[in-house]
Protein backbone atom coordinates (compact mmCIF):
# COMPACT_ATOMS: atom_id res chain seq x y z
CA UNK A 1 0.00 0.00 0.00
CA UNK A 2 1.63 3.33 -1.03
CA UNK A 3 2.29 5.97 1.62
CA UNK A 4 -0.10 8.87 1.19
CA UNK A 5 1.68 12.14 0.53
CA UNK A 6 1.29 14.88 3.07
CA UNK A 7 -0.88 17.90 2.30
CA UNK A 8 0.02 21.53 2.91
CA UNK A 9 -2.00 24.76 2.84
CA UNK A 10 -1.57 28.47 3.35
CA UNK A 11 -4.43 30.65 4.52
CA UNK A 12 -5.33 34.14 5.63
CA UNK A 13 -6.58 33.66 9.19
CA UNK A 14 -9.14 36.36 9.98
CA UNK A 15 -9.21 38.45 13.16
CA UNK A 16 -11.33 36.77 15.86
CA UNK A 17 -10.65 33.18 14.79
CA UNK A 18 -8.69 30.60 16.81
CA UNK A 19 -5.74 28.80 15.19
CA UNK A 20 -7.34 25.38 15.54
CA UNK A 21 -9.73 23.35 13.37
CA UNK A 22 -12.44 22.91 16.00
CA UNK A 23 -13.01 22.19 19.68
CA UNK A 24 -14.41 19.25 21.61
CA UNK A 25 -16.20 21.70 23.90
CA UNK A 26 -19.71 22.54 22.64
CA UNK A 27 -19.64 25.73 24.73
CA UNK A 28 -16.65 27.03 22.72
CA UNK A 29 -18.46 26.47 19.43
CA UNK A 30 -21.18 28.87 20.57
CA UNK A 31 -18.73 31.69 21.31
CA UNK A 32 -15.60 31.08 19.20
CA UNK A 33 -14.70 30.74 15.52
CA UNK A 34 -12.45 27.95 14.21
CA UNK A 35 -10.41 27.28 11.05
CA UNK A 36 -12.78 24.45 10.09
CA UNK A 37 -15.25 27.17 8.97
CA UNK A 38 -12.90 28.16 6.15
CA UNK A 39 -12.21 24.83 4.43
CA UNK A 40 -12.83 21.10 4.61
CA UNK A 41 -9.29 20.26 5.77
CA UNK A 42 -7.97 16.68 5.68
CA UNK A 43 -7.67 14.65 8.87
CA UNK A 44 -4.58 15.14 11.04
CA UNK A 45 -4.04 18.69 9.77
CA UNK A 46 -2.22 21.06 12.12
CA UNK A 47 -1.07 24.67 12.07
CA UNK A 48 2.66 25.35 11.81
CA UNK A 49 2.86 27.82 14.66
CA UNK A 50 -0.16 29.84 15.67
CA UNK A 51 -1.67 33.30 15.60
CA UNK A 52 -3.61 34.48 18.62
CA UNK A 53 -7.33 35.15 18.26
CA UNK A 54 -6.89 38.91 17.79
CA UNK A 55 -4.10 38.57 15.21
CA UNK A 56 -4.62 37.86 11.53
CA UNK A 57 -2.69 36.90 8.45
CA UNK A 58 -0.61 34.06 7.10
CA UNK A 59 -1.00 30.64 8.69
CA UNK A 60 0.56 27.47 7.27
CA UNK A 61 -1.14 24.10 7.76
CA UNK A 62 0.24 20.61 7.19
CA UNK A 63 -0.51 16.93 7.80
CA UNK A 64 3.25 16.37 8.36
CA UNK A 65 3.88 16.66 12.10
CA UNK A 66 7.62 16.19 11.74
CA UNK A 67 7.85 19.03 9.23
CA UNK A 68 5.74 21.26 11.45
CA UNK A 69 8.05 20.62 14.40
CA UNK A 70 11.17 21.21 12.27
CA UNK A 71 9.90 24.57 10.97
CA UNK A 72 8.76 25.69 14.44
CA UNK A 73 12.22 24.98 15.90
CA UNK A 74 14.37 26.15 13.00
CA UNK A 75 14.47 29.90 13.60
CA UNK A 76 12.55 30.59 10.38
CA UNK A 77 11.87 34.28 9.79
CA UNK A 78 8.31 35.44 10.42
CA UNK A 79 7.40 38.92 9.22
CA UNK A 80 4.54 40.95 10.68
CA UNK A 81 2.95 44.30 9.95
CA UNK A 82 1.89 46.00 13.17
CA UNK A 83 -0.36 49.03 13.51
CA UNK A 84 0.73 50.82 16.67
CA UNK A 85 -0.98 53.20 19.05
CA UNK A 86 1.19 56.31 18.62
CA UNK A 87 3.81 57.48 16.15
CA UNK A 88 6.76 55.22 16.90
CA UNK A 89 10.15 56.86 17.35
CA UNK A 90 13.47 55.87 15.81
CA UNK A 91 14.78 55.19 19.33
CA UNK A 92 11.90 52.78 20.07
CA UNK A 93 12.54 50.91 16.79
CA UNK A 94 16.26 50.63 17.62
CA UNK A 95 15.38 49.25 21.07
CA UNK A 96 13.06 46.65 19.50
CA UNK A 97 15.81 45.59 17.08
CA UNK A 98 18.28 44.93 19.91
CA UNK A 99 15.79 42.90 21.95
CA UNK A 100 13.48 43.89 24.81
CA UNK A 101 12.49 42.29 28.07
CA UNK A 102 8.98 40.78 28.10
CA UNK A 103 7.07 38.45 30.39
CA UNK A 104 6.88 34.82 29.25
CA UNK A 105 5.54 31.87 31.29
CA UNK A 106 5.78 33.85 34.52
CA UNK A 107 9.44 34.87 33.98
CA UNK A 108 11.31 37.74 32.36
CA UNK A 109 12.61 36.99 28.87
CA UNK A 110 14.78 39.10 26.56
CA UNK A 111 13.77 38.75 22.92
CA UNK A 112 16.34 37.96 20.25
CA UNK A 113 17.50 40.73 17.92
CA UNK A 114 15.06 41.35 15.08
CA UNK A 115 14.50 43.58 12.06
CA UNK A 116 12.20 46.60 12.35
CA UNK A 117 11.27 49.20 9.71
CA UNK A 118 8.67 51.97 9.44
CA UNK A 119 5.89 51.33 6.91
CA UNK A 120 3.31 53.30 4.99
CA UNK A 121 -0.20 51.90 5.47
CA UNK A 122 -0.28 48.52 3.64
CA UNK A 123 -2.90 48.88 0.89
CA UNK A 124 -3.29 45.16 0.16
CA UNK A 125 -4.79 44.40 3.60
CA UNK A 126 -8.56 44.27 4.11
CA UNK A 127 -10.18 46.88 6.33
CA UNK A 128 -9.54 46.32 10.02
CA UNK A 129 -12.15 44.53 12.09
CA UNK A 130 -14.49 47.03 13.73
CA UNK A 131 -13.64 45.64 17.18
CA UNK A 132 -10.11 47.03 16.86
CA UNK A 133 -10.02 50.45 18.47
CA UNK A 134 -7.99 52.40 15.91
CA UNK A 135 -7.35 56.12 16.33
CA UNK A 136 -9.26 56.48 19.59
CA UNK A 137 -6.51 58.16 21.59
CA UNK A 138 -3.53 59.26 19.50
CA UNK A 139 -2.18 59.01 15.95
CA UNK A 140 -1.13 55.58 14.70
CA UNK A 141 1.91 54.24 12.84
CA UNK A 142 2.78 51.02 11.00
CA UNK A 143 5.99 49.02 11.34
CA UNK A 144 7.27 45.84 9.74
CA UNK A 145 8.91 43.52 12.24
CA UNK A 146 10.73 40.28 11.40
CA UNK A 147 11.50 37.79 14.17
CA UNK A 148 13.03 34.32 14.28
CA UNK A 149 11.17 33.17 17.38
CA UNK A 150 7.53 33.03 18.36
CA UNK A 151 6.77 33.35 22.05
CA UNK A 152 3.12 33.77 23.09
CA UNK A 153 1.90 37.26 22.05
CA UNK A 154 5.54 38.26 21.57
CA UNK A 155 5.14 41.12 19.08
CA UNK A 156 2.36 42.70 21.15
CA UNK A 157 4.47 42.45 24.31
CA UNK A 158 7.51 43.88 22.52
CA UNK A 159 5.78 46.98 21.15
CA UNK A 160 4.05 47.59 24.49
CA UNK A 161 7.46 47.38 26.22
CA UNK A 162 8.68 50.38 24.19
CA UNK A 163 5.49 52.38 24.76
CA UNK A 164 3.58 51.72 21.52
CA UNK A 165 0.91 49.05 22.03
CA UNK A 166 -0.09 47.01 18.98
CA UNK A 167 -3.63 47.67 17.76
CA UNK A 168 -3.61 45.42 14.69
CA UNK A 169 -1.16 42.60 13.94
CA UNK A 170 -0.91 40.86 10.57
CA UNK A 171 1.59 38.11 9.74
CA UNK A 172 2.63 38.61 6.12
CA UNK A 173 5.45 36.07 5.66
CA UNK A 174 6.83 32.80 7.01
CA UNK A 175 10.21 32.00 5.43
CA UNK A 176 9.69 32.18 1.64
CA UNK A 177 5.86 31.98 1.83
CA UNK A 178 3.95 35.27 1.55
CA UNK A 179 0.40 36.34 2.45
CA UNK A 180 0.04 38.68 -0.52
CA UNK A 181 -2.49 37.40 -3.04
CA UNK A 182 -4.76 35.79 -0.44
CA UNK A 183 -8.05 37.37 0.62
CA UNK A 184 -9.19 37.25 4.22
CA UNK A 185 -10.42 33.71 5.01
CA UNK A 186 -9.03 32.29 1.75
CA UNK A 187 -7.25 28.90 1.78
CA UNK A 188 -4.82 27.72 -0.91
CA UNK A 189 -3.23 24.27 -1.29
CA UNK A 190 0.58 24.29 -1.59
CA UNK A 191 2.32 21.57 -3.60
CA UNK A 192 5.42 21.35 -1.45
CA UNK A 193 6.50 22.79 1.85
CA UNK A 194 10.01 22.15 3.07
CA UNK A 195 11.88 22.96 6.22
CA UNK A 196 12.88 26.61 5.87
Amino acid sequence: MPIKEHQHFKLYKPFGMLSQISSNEARQHRTKRFLGELYDFPERIMPIGRLDEKSEGLLLMTTDGKLSDTINRSGTEKEYYALLDGEITTKAMETLQKGVEIGFEGKRYTTKPCKVKPLAEPRFLPDANKKIRIGRHRPNSWIGITVTEGKFRQIRKMTAAVGFPTLRLVRVRIGPVYLKGLSEGEVEAIDTLTAM
